[in-house]
């Protein structure tokens, strides 16, 4: 319910009011950030932060006119503001009606790689015992269509896929075969390193429509550390592999992501330099999980604070690219100023709430075994088997999809009702991640003041939130970025 107040020491044209649902964030010494159930932001002064908590309306008409347009506020018993924060919540739940849009296929756990970091316990080039078969591959196609979303993205992922390509080509064309039945929006996409493309591939995703995903840690001596391969020609590969799939599909056909290490923690600029100058317009600045081999030989960029200052110079840097002409977004940023700025929900799996696990992704891994994440599939690959649904040769669709071991994190982990996250201000724009809390703290909530995810997350958004209002340039670009 409302908090409701009459003060009597406030002039009648401005008693009769009520306090919608709140939260605030002491942001600095002068600033209070107040947002609403569905984001909706707004900073006010610590006086008038006082003034409404105590009973009474801040003086400024402006500051009043703002406080109700963020339906922070409204008059005792009006009916509207309450029905449009009811229609801008279904609107950023209306994804939950549509389940499973990101399907993972694990083709093989071989990769001629050995990147210090690896996040899925690979295996040798030669050992084939670790490769899906057909029989699991169809079973996870009949999984697959029996998701409610309308689209579809099966992404294909390894080890090294392209070493049981064979597979790759099997699960594509078989599923484009079923969906003449079941009509879905359906995409294609093959998580590779690239270094085994050739013709023969790339014949093949012309012909079927199929987009790549590659790894790209910056200049070539800090990637072929991370990513070291017989020849060390891991970045050279790579980088050849981005052009003949832009030459021969197109531009928007391949992407690239990297991962922070240790060693990428000084060097933020020249792994954006890397990407501006293959004209790789978008960078995913990430931290590194703490799963599989990355567990166990890398040192994870766990530090918070390093992190969060590498993080900061890089958002910086693209702003000034920005500014000097050079179009470039850094995407969990457009991600969280979509959330912030719009009433949409891009629906990424780290930021949603009730969590992604399951309902955003499923993993259909080698074996048959399926999985509520990626990353529960990592945990497994350790020992941990906590995030697995079930079978695929054993389990109906049914049967994965009510698991406990999907349904007891998604409500543990909600935000709207879990301690702490309940009363964040930031908690429209945050989500829940049971996994890598289940990982890290060993149970799904975990506590957030010792939570890195909690804490990397809760720097970005005050990071945002302090250049969208301090800096009319950078206001400029992340409205841009939020309505992509």
């Amino acid at each position: 319910m409302p908090i409701r107040y009459q003060p009597a020491d406030v002039d009648q044209t401005h008693a009769g009011w009520e306090l919608l649902p709140i939260r605030f964030h002491r942001f600095d010494l002068s600033r209070v950030l107040l947002t609403n159930m569905v984001g909706e932001h707004l900073f006010v002064t610590g006086e008038d932060f006082d003034a409404l908590m105590s009973g009474a309306l801040p003086s400024d008409p402006q500051v009043r006119r703002d406080l109700a347009g963020k339906h922070l506020i409204r008059a005792t018993g009006e009916d509207v503001p309450v029905e449009l924060l009811a229609m801008k919540t279904r609107t950023r739940y209306r994804r939950l009606a549509e389940f499973t849009a990101l399907h993972i296929f694990v083709a093989t756990l071989r990769c001629e790689h050995t990147c210090q970091y690896c996040q899925v316990s690979r295996q040798s080039s030669a050992n084939d015992r670790y490769d899906m078969s057909a029989e699991t591959a169809r079973r996870a196609l009949e999984a697959t269509f029996q998701s409610p979303s309308r689209a579809v993205k099966i992404e294909i992922q390894g080890g090294e896929p392209l070493l049981n390509f064979d597979l790759v080509r099997d699960i594509i064309t078989e599923a484009q075969v079923m969906n003449v039945h079941h009509q879905k929006q359906l995409s294609f996409v093959i998580a590779s390193n690239l270094a085994l493309l050739d013709d023969t591939v790339l014949d093949f995703a012309a012909e079927h429509d199929v987009c790549f995903s590659t790894s790209l840690d910056g200049p070539a001596d800090l990637h072929n550390t991370n990513r070291p391969r017989p020849g060390r020609d891991s970045w050279q590969r790579a980088i050849a592999g981005i052009g003949q799939v832009r030459d021969r599909l197109g531009p928007d056909r391949v992407s690239a992501l990297m991962t922070t290490t240790a060693a990428s923690l000084t060097r933020v600029r020249d792994i954006i330099d890397c990407y501006v100058e293959h004209d790789l317009r978008a960078i995913f600045l990430r931290p590194l999980s703490p799963y599989g081999f990355a567990a166990r030989r890398a040192r994870p960029t766990d530090d918070v604070a390093h992190w969060l200052a590498f993080y900061q110079e890089g958002l910086d840097y693209i702003l000034e690219l920005n500014a000097h002409g050079i179009p470039m977004v850094e995407h969990f940023a457009a991600i969280v100023l979509k959330k912030m700025l719009t009433n949409d929900d891009p629906g990424y799996v780290d930021l949603t709430s009730p969590a992604g696990i399951g309902i955003g992704a499923l993993v259909y891994n080698y074996d048959g075994y399926v999985y509520a994440s990626d990353e529960g599939r990592m945990l497994a690959e350790m020992g941990d088997t906590t995030f697995r649904l079930g079978n695929l040769h054993a389990n109906t669709y049914t049967e994965l999809m009510t698991s406990n071991a999907l349904l007891e994190p998604l409500e543990m982990s909600f935000t709207h009702s879990a301690p702490m996250c309940s009363d964040c201000a930031f908690e429209p724009y945050c989500g829940a991640d049971p996994v890598f809390h289940h990982a890290t703290a060993g149970d799904f909530l975990a506590r957030k003041p010792e939570s890195a995810f909690c804490n990397r997350n809760m720097g970005i958004f005050e990071l945002l939130l302090d250049r969208y209002h301090s800096d009319p340039q950078a206001r400029q670009v992340f409205q841009r970025w939020a309505n992509r």
